[in-house]
């Protein structure tokens, strides 16, 4: 009769303690259900939140840049070519950007004939933008602060490997960004009368600063 009581209650014992493991179990599983369903959602939050930086092309053939230089006697336009840019987008707004110019399409259009190509020329040569040692100028966007539909930019640019910090406003109608630069070519050892550099001048005198009206279309 005790033999049959001690099995009984050891085959109680067990139930109770197999009872209490599937309980366990059951709650170990509970709670890494629960663990697996939060670390989805912060991980969907996270993502959510996250923003992706996207180079956005900018169309060489839509673009134009187009350059007016003065003297005391009258001044010179013309244009020059981009031969390559993008912007940096996160959530449609610009972040940098990189464009690279081709010094060697420096053109002439307010003259023509033989008056064209020497100016042309001159600009080309080491007197100014020493194209053959220095084919390309370069810009890049390292801040930009978007109001409406214009953003203010920061930068540097890059001439005769000189670079220089510059600012600007730029402005945004749908896929078109332009700006007018206006650059002291004297801090980038562009100084061929320069009347900060040299005296007695006079009406050959050119003036330092130069202008670049660019469009760009992405």
């Amino acid at each position: 009769m005790k033999i049959q009581n001690s099995i009984s209650n050891l085959n109680q014992s067990l139930a109770k303690l197999n009872l209490a493991s599937k309980k366990a179990f059951n709650q170990i599983n509970r709670d890494n259900r629960v663990k697996s369903v939060l670390i989805l959602a912060v991980g969907v939050a996270a993502a959510s939140f996250t923003t992706k930086t996207i180079m956005e092309k900018v169309s060489v053939k839509s673009s134009s840049i187009t350059w007016v230089g003065k003297k005391v006697t009258g001044k010179h336009s013309g244009t020059i070519d981009l031969k390559d840019g993008f912007f940096e987008m996160e959530n449609g707004n610009i972040t940098g950007g990189e464009f690279v110019i081709d010094m060697n399409s420096i053109a002439c259009t307010d003259l023509e004939g033989d008056s064209k190509g020497q100016l042309e020329g001159h600009l080309k040569s080491d007197d100014f933008f020493g194209v053959e040692n220095h084919p390309t100028a370069k810009l890049v966007i390292t801040n930009a602060v978007k109001d409406g539909n214009s953003y203010t930019v920061t930068g540097d640019l890059t001439i005769k490997e000189t670079t220089e910090p510059i600012s600007f406003d730029l402005q945004q109608a749908g896929d078109n960004f332009t700006t007018t630069l206006t650059i002291d070519r004297s801090k980038y050892n562009v100084r061929y009368g320069s009347g900060s550099f040299f005296d007695n001048l006079g009406d050959k005198t050119i003036y330092d600063d130069f202008t670049l009206d660019i469009n760009l279309s992405i």
